[in-house]
């Protein structure tokens, strides 16, 4: 077990595995997906666009206190689901808590099984542009 790991997204990671069952991890994701705060669409913007995924996906950070906020959206239910995992899981840290985050979690939740190779990608760019706008914050602040 990674001790590394942020609380939230721990127990994020500690839900996934014990759904043994592909389904029961994409119900996980939905349910997820449906918990996300409405995103604007004026940030649907080419800056807050995630590279390299399939379907549409969104994502803007802000920061207050040195503690990181994202908020995000996509297309796709699924996809909607990895995004909203990782805002549960990353909103609230330091940019330097998120800059020195791995994305082995990805793994430990099991996901890369259930998900199409294109979706597990899109996963790890969802997660990159989450760490490079945390990262931005870190500079910024030590400039």
């Amino acid at each position: 077990m990674n001790d590394s790991l942020p609380p939230a997204l721990a127990k994020i990671v500690q839900r996934f595995k014990r759904a043994s069952e592909p389904k029961r991890r994409y119900e996980q994701l939905i349910w997820y997906a449906q918990k996300l705060s409405e995103f604007p669409e004026a940030d649907k913007t080419p800056e807050n666009k995630v590279p390299g995924c399939v379907s549409q996906v969104f994502v803007t950070a802000s920061l207050d206190n040195d503690k990181v906020t994202f908020q995000g959206d996509s297309d796709s239910q699924l996809t909607k689901g990895l995004v909203a995992l990782l805002i549960e899981g990353l909103n609230g840290l330091t940019p330097s808590q998120i800059a020195q985050l791995t994305p082995d979690f990805i793994q430990e939740t099991g996901l890369n099984v259930s998900l199409t190779p294109s979706r597990t990608n899109g996963f790890y760019n969802i997660f990159k542009t989450m760490q490079n706008k945390a990262v931005l914050f870190q500079q910024s602040v030590s400039n």
